[in-house]
């Protein structure tokens, strides 16, 4: 079995990691050899002298895979920042080639890849590609974390229908309650279900 999903969100910590973790545990338990990516990260600290962003920490702490760290994440920048942004203060372009090639080698090493986006879906990564375009690149599907909040509803959408106009599989959404103090929770979700059923979205 070679399979492998890209773990988007409607925004920016929303989850994505937990998630992804949740994911990997799960495929782990089932006996499958399991790898976590995170193609490009943001904000790092300083551990053993190397600085490493958390995520890329909690997706190998995850994973039954130990796979170079130039694999499971080929760019990491010390600045929490937008990754473009990041990238062009340290003089570095994040090619899209790189990142399929650190793809394929880790599909080789194990037989699921969770690959965990930064941002959200259309987070630039250069200044003519997206995050979108590498899942696009890989032709695998996408799984969505929707951190409930205030304008949950808006941003659901419209990443669903970013994902779809690029003729992505949607594989589904997960409900992140991350706003302890969200009103009218359950309505929220409620209508991203219904909304997410028309056929305007699918």
């Amino acid at each position: 079995m070679k399979q492998a999903y890209f773990i988007t969100g409607t925004d920016t910590g929303v989850g994505k990691t937990h998630i992804a973790c949740k994911l990997i545990r799960q495929y782990v338990a089932q006996g499958y050899k399991v790898v976590g990516m995170k193609p490009v990260a943001a904000g790092c600290d300083l551990v053993d002298g190397e600085w490493v962003n958390d995520d890329v920490l909690r997706l190998e702490a995850a994973s039954n895979v130990k796979a170079p760290r130039a694999l499971v994440n080929p760019y990491s920048f010390k600045e929490a920042i937008a990754p473009h942004i990041a990238a062009e203060l340290a003089g570095v372009e994040i090619k899209l080639e790189v990142l399929k090639l650190a793809f394929e080698a880790l599909s080789e090493l194990a037989d699921i890849v969770i690959v965990e986006g930064a941002g959200g879906f259309l987070v630039p990564i250069n200044d003519q590609k997206t995050l979108a375009d590498f899942v696009v690149s890989l032709n695998i599907p996408v799984l969505l974390v929707v951190g409930i909040k205030l304008g949950c509803i808006n941003h659901t959408l419209l990443t669903v229908e970013a994902i779809k106009a690029r003729n992505c599989e949607f594989y589904g959404w997960i409900a992140n309650p991350i706003d302890p103090q969200m009103q009218h929770y359950n309505d929220n979700v409620l209508i991203i279900v219904k909304m997410l059923q028309k056929d305007s979205i699918f």
